[in-house]
């Protein structure tokens, strides 16, 4: 039961493979799984799908990915933030499967609970709606949308324990608990370990069934992405 392994590397060990589809948690820059995306940038897997909200910045997180072009396709919601991600977009480098931010969040609460589609009424009329089955119910129109699955869940926790449960801390907890369900495999990251026993079960955010290996990351950066202050009188 103890999932612990001694590093990011053996984390992902015999995981990787060209053309793999990758889940990475996270909102921004909060509660990404820093040092996991670095030891795939390392290991020069490529031709990767990301399903993130986000990629990052150009110089941090899955802008990393980017910046070696591992990345060939991402299933996103907010993209705002990358400007090599707009570069490679615009240049056709890149592939981009958009989706509105609680569409993305519910295909991937989907695939990890067993349900292969839905329907939604954001982006009925619209460009997310094209060439994807349209139905009334009730007197509305509503999108079907697929559920989304990853060969590999990557997640960044605030703790676990050595089974593998898991609790976030604050924002972290948006797109991270959804992901660990959604992926064949799912790999934690977590600042700090504790003693078995010290969660409630009430608090456990995910539990240990989810996760497949564990990790303490060696170090933090907590970057803030966008940076906003009042002018002092």
């Amino acid at each position: 039961m103890n999932k612990v392994v001694t590093d990011v590397t053996a984390a992902l060990d015999g995981l990787l493979f060209d053309g793999m589809t990758i889940m990475s948690g996270g909102f921004g820059l909060c509660g990404i799984p820093e040092n996991l995306i670095l030891a795939i940038r390392d290991s020069g897997v490529k031709n990767l799908t990301v399903i993130s909200n986000n990629c990052g910045v150009d110089d941090f997180g899955l802008g990393l990915l980017l910046q070696t072009k591992q990345i060939k396709k991402m299933v996103s919601s907010y993209v705002g933030e990358n400007a090599e991600f707009e570069r490679q977009y615009l240049s056709g480098e890149l592939e981009l499967e958009f989706n509105p931010q609680g569409t993305l969040a519910e295909r991937i609460r989907a695939g990890g609970a067993g349900i292969p589609a839905f329907y939604v009424k954001t982006g009925y009329g619209t460009l997310v709606a094209k060439d994807k089955e349209t139905r009334e119910f009730g007197g509305e129109w509503y999108v079907m949308e697929t559920a989304l699955k990853a060969d590999l869940s990557i997640v960044k926790a605030w703790k676990g324990d050595k089974w593998g449960n898991l609790v976030y801390r604050k924002t972290s907890r948006n797109f991270n608990p959804m992901m660990a369900l959604a992926g064949k495999v799912c790999v934690a990251e977590v600042e700090e370990l504790v003693d078995l026993g010290q969660f409630d079960p009430d608090q456990v955010h995910t539990p240990s069934i989810a996760v497949d290996r564990l990790v303490v990351g060696p170090v933090y950066e907590k970057r803030i992405e966008r940076l906003t202050t009042r002018a002092r009188d």
